[in-house]
């Protein structure tokens, strides 16, 4: 099993490249603990999407380290991906969006992989449920994907609005559909969103919402590059347009091409939107570090593989 992380995100909310911002008590980045957790869930392989502008800092803060704890190399996230016959906009500079950054990856994952964001941590939990689902599959296995989901109301942020997609779930624990909602955040004891800045549409805190931590096959390729190209077709001119990998899901669903499982919540995760989410998730590390479930230093013992 693969484990891809997207650490090509400029992080214009954050003030910074959020991804080399360490948070364990002796320089550990997320991406440690994130390596750290999958390999004893088994994954023995990882592959980081960046951009080329980051090369040379992530390589010193991060990938000369994690080379040595695991199979690992990088892949770019280029604007100039994109299909034959389609030219990237001269005032382009944003990313194509989370759906594009996976499929930076496409030509060298072939088998089962999670893809997860290099800013977020997500906890020990996640990748043992991920890891059994994606061993449990058929070697043949075709449209058969996963997400571990968060509550919502383990996701909001106490400086600022954050983008959630708030899944719709049948009794199978199948999800039917993603509804994107872009300015959430907190009033008083509630949750919800708004469109304008003014009216404020209440959200269920107990709602089960993505947060790319999500498991395929490599039959996905495929069928996330041609949703790209209909993306292009018809938003590629936009320069703020974002191919995300939960939209392109979704409608993947809704043309039942594919069946989205959910394999529960994972109640650790943690994000860094904004930069003062920063001392929460370095509190929530002391702690487990305290209770022993880290070393510390993260890595002066190997961990052992599921």
């Amino acid at each position: 099993m693969t484990l891809l992380i997207m650490a090509a995100g400029i992080g214009s909310r954050y003030g910074g490249v959020k991804q080399i911002d360490p948070v364990g008590q002796h320089g550990e980045l997320i991406i440690d603990y994130t390596v750290y957790d999958a390999i004893l869930a088994g994954f023995d392989r990882v592959i980081f999407v960046i951009s080329k502008a980051i090369e040379k800092d992530f390589c010193e803060a991060v990938f000369d380290r994690i080379k040595s704890k695991i199979k690992a190399e990088y892949v770019f996230q280029n604007l100039d991906d994109v299909p034959a016959g389609f030219s990237v906009p001269e005032s382009r500079v944003k990313p194509w969006g989370t759906g594009h950054a996976s499929l930076a990856a496409r030509k060298v994952i072939k088998e089962p992989f999670v893809v997860v964001n290099a800013d977020e941590f997500y906890g020990r939990l996640a990748y043992q449920k991920m890891a059994r689902f994606l061993q449990s599959l058929p070697t043949d296995s075709k449209g058969q994907y996963a997400f571990v989901t968060v509550k919502l109301e383990n996701a909001v942020s106490e400086h600022g609005t954050v983008s959630r997609g708030i899944c719709e779930i049948d009794k199978e624990r199948n999800v039917t559909e993603i509804n994107e909602r872009l300015k959430v955040f907190k009033r008083g004891d509630r949750i919800g969103y708004t469109l304008d800045g003014t009216d404020f549409y209440p959200l269920r805190s107990d709602a089960e919402v993505n947060v790319n931590f999500a498991g395929f096959t490599p039959d996905v390729w495929p069928l996330l590059w041609q949703r790209f190209e209909k993306f292009i077709e018809s938003k590629g001119a936009n320069t703020d347009a974002e191919f995300g990998l939960p939209q392109s899901i979704s409608a993947l669903m809704r043309q039942q091409k594919i069946i989205l499982k959910t394999l529960g919540t994972c109640d650790d995760w943690l994000s860094t939107t904004y930069k003062n989410d920063k001392s929460v998730i370095q509190d929530a590390i002391a702690e487990k570090v305290r209770r022993g479930e880290y070393p510390s230093p993260l890595w002066k013992t190997r961990p052992r593989r599921g």
